[in-house]
């Protein structure tokens, strides 16, 4: 393959920040698109995984939260959108949740969510990847995933 080839891949990126108060996470409800979700979204062009996931939660729910650690990277890609890398990052506890003030062109309501029930609220793929970040969070680790399934 030469530079520039149109045979490199090509991903979208998105992160992601995961709350998470015991065995509880915060999840989101979209306004558009699956419904439920953890807060975050697309990286922009030039802008870091990190940075994005930051810029989100300050969009998203009004709180300034600097990134802890890296959770989980998962390459999944989807059928109609193509390659995708996406990002879970620990962005430390949620504090005062009267602070939580949320972005009403895309979100309506934020809720703390079991994981037994987490299957009830997101599709699968996002269920495995918030299951494998609440691990890495407990076991203060880093997983890499594809598909939401840890790879050697």
């Amino acid at each position: 393959m030469t530079e520039g080839s149109d045979e490199f891949a090509r991903a979208r990126m998105a992160a992601g920040a995961l709350f998470v108060r015991g065995d509880d996470v915060l999840l989101v409800h979209k306004t558009y698109g699956d419904g439920w979700d953890v807060p975050g979204g697309y990286v922009g062009p030039g802008e870091s995984p990190s940075a994005a996931c930051r810029r989100e939660v300050l969009e998203e729910l009004a709180l300034d939260r600097p990134v802890r650690r890296l959770l989980v990277h998962d390459w999944a890609p989807h059928p109609t959108e193509g390659d995708k890398i996406l990002y879970l990052f620990d962005c430390g506890e949620l504090g005062d949740e009267q602070s939580v003030i949320l972005q009403f062109s895309e979100l309506d309501r934020w809720e703390w969510v079991g994981l037994d029930r987490i299957d009830d609220y997101v599709v699968p793929r996002l269920a495995r990847r918030v299951r494998q970040a609440h691990i890495a969070h407990v076991e203060e680790s880093t997983r890499y995933l594809e598909h939401g399934v840890p790879t050697p």
